[in-house]
């Protein structure tokens, strides 16, 4: 069971050091961090009973609705929902690479449970489907959320143009569409798809928060 869960939470852990170093020029309360992470987690108990609700609406062999609005919408606009109650009017809120990494931190706690429940729905397989999340599905929440949080921030830094926080969740919610499209999609040569599309997520979005970071830099 160790293994289990240490296989589980290992690319968050990660992934969330790897955001927190990005910030080292104006670092956010641990506090509110570890707020948003537990929002996070505990996100997935809504989100399973929605989505358990619009599948029924469907049938289970529709990729594309199962993909862009059973977990696209439902995932991203919890983690949307919880950023902009929890840390969007937050004093320490003061430039724009924070909304990058509030938005990565809530997601990455989604992600967490997600994961969880994922590894041990599948303990005779746990360790390939344990390392297939850590390389594709956990990243890529951190990946949609960097746009997330990109937006957020400009909305919050351009006199609120509403554009900017539509963008930041319907963009998201697309590029999770076509992630777990391709998924669902189940058609074997759609896999060098897939990869071309996470290499393209993580060229476009280390290109948004490297942006932030430069600012973050530069303010001081």
């Amino acid at each position: 069971m160790f293994k289990m869960i240490a296989l589980a939470l290992a690319p968050s852990i990660a992934l969330l050091v790897f955001i927190y170093q990005k910030d080292r020029y104006d670092r956010e309360p641990a506090p509110l961090l570890t707020k948003l992470f537990i929002y996070g987690i505990l996100s997935v108990f809504p989100v399973y009973i929605i989505e358990r609700f619009l599948s029924g609406l469907s049938n289970y062999d529709n990729a594309f609705f199962q993909a862009f609005i059973v977990a696209g919408l439902t995932e991203e606009y919890f983690k949307y929902y919880i950023i902009l109650k929890t840390a969007f009017n937050n004093k320490f809120y003061n430039e724009k690479l924070d909304g990058i990494v509030y938005s990565v931190f809530t997601s990455l706690g989604f992600a967490t449970a997600e994961n969880i429940l994922y590894v041990f729905n599948v303990k005779a397989n746990y360790l390939y489907t344990g390392i297939a999340r850590a390389l594709l599905s956990v990243p890529a929440h951190m990946l949609f959320a960097i746009t997330m949080g990109y937006y957020i921030s400009l909305y919050k830094y351009s006199k609120y143009k509403s554009e900017y926080i539509y963008k930041a969740l319907f963009i998201p919610v697309i590029l999770h569409g076509i992630y777990d499209y391709i998924l669902f999609s189940r058609i074997y040569n759609y896999f060098v798809l897939l990869i071309v599309f996470v290499i393209y997520l993580w060229y476009i979005n280390l290109s948004k928060l490297n942006k932030y970071v430069l600012e973050s830099k530069n303010r001081e």
